[in-house]
């Protein structure tokens, strides 16, 4: 495998990632709010599923790098709000270590 193919290929696990990690988060954010009419959780959701979309959606393509910052921004957010005032549980814990890994992707993305 020569180098392009490698840069590509690992562009590619990388995007990969952020997508489940992205969607995961924003399943349970949407499993939180929905069903107990948290609106917070509800938008926060609906937050990942809009950034994520316009992260990946070519007419977006030119302002890929600054919809990245305003992920990991938003993502960041999130952990800090919740590092305040989350409810410490075991969905609590996991959701933030998605995100923290989730930030470390996105990150990884664009120093490639």
């Amino acid at each position: 495998m020569d180098t392009a193919s490698s840069v590509k290929s690992s562009k590619g696990v990388l995007r990969v990632g952020i997508i489940v990690l992205t969607l995961a988060t924003a399943i349970i954010h949407l499993a939180l709010g929905l069903p107990n009419n948290f609106i917070m959780f509800t938008l926060n959701g609906l937050g990942y599923v809009g950034l994520l979309a316009a992260l990946y959606l070519p007419p977006f393509a030119r302002m890929r790098n600054l919809i990245r910052w305003g992920l990991i921004a938003y993502t960041a957010v999130t952990v800090l709000a919740w590092v305040f005032i989350g409810e410490r549980s075991a969905i609590g814990y996991i959701d933030k270590a998605i995100e923290l890994v989730l930030i470390a992707l996105l990150f990884l993305e664009g120093r490639k």
